[in-house]
């Protein structure tokens, strides 16, 4: 769901200009960035799902215990929205963070039952996730639902802000084809460097 999560961030951009497109960008990888450590240091892990079809997305349980907790993230989530506060103002370092923590969300959907409420499944509690990937067709088909639908928000927001600087500055007309341009090239990068 990688380029799925990247799909919200511009969605979340259009509606928030504001908020820097890095920070919304990072904020989506945020828990997977810190995971990488966590996995080569054999704290978090992959084990193979007994009935995965093939290699990919789905293909193991992510013992991702501290990151991919809920508890994890949404201590991770507040974090990364704190780090922005002083530079950008409060209501951004919100929006990031609660970017940050909807990709949790977005991996409850797809993820098979490997993510525990809190870190290292303390209690024993019962593990979550939906287990979208089982369906390989059903996952790609929803996650290039929401990278569109995110990049048509985030062209339509920058074409938007083209005409009123454009009017602002007296020019005939705006610059929508570059925005348009810009957005395609971003969502097609996404999605190919996601796959």
């Amino acid at each position: 769901m990688i380029a799925g999560h990247f799909g919200l961030a511009a969605a979340v951009k259009a509606r928030r200009p504001s908020v820097p497109f890095y920070g919304l960008m990072l904020a989506t990888a945020w828990l997977d960035i810190v995971f990488v450590p966590l996995l080569l240091t054999g704290a978090e892990g992959l084990v193979k799902a007994p009935d995965a079809q093939a290699a990919g997305y789905g293909a193991a349980f992510i013992h991702a215990w501290y990151t991919h907790s809920l508890l994890g993230a949404i201590v991770l989530s507040t974090i990364f929205g704190a780090f922005f506060a002083p530079r950008y103002g409060r209501t951004a370092a919100v929006v990031v963070g609660a970017v940050a923590f909807s990709h949790w969300l977005l991996d409850l959907i797809v993820h098979r039952p490997d993510l525990p409420l809190l870190p290292a499944n303390a209690l024993d509690l019962p593990l979550l996730g939906f287990g979208l990937w089982r369906y390989p067709t059903v996952s790609a088909g929803l996650e290039l639902l929401i990278v569109v639908a995110g990049f048509a928000l985030y062209w339509q927001g920058a074409v938007a802000a083209n005409r009123r600087a454009a009017k602002s500055v007296g020019l005939a007309h705006a610059v929508g084809g570059a925005a348009l341009a810009a957005g395609l090239i971003g969502l097609a990068v996404d999605f190919f460097s996601a796959g």
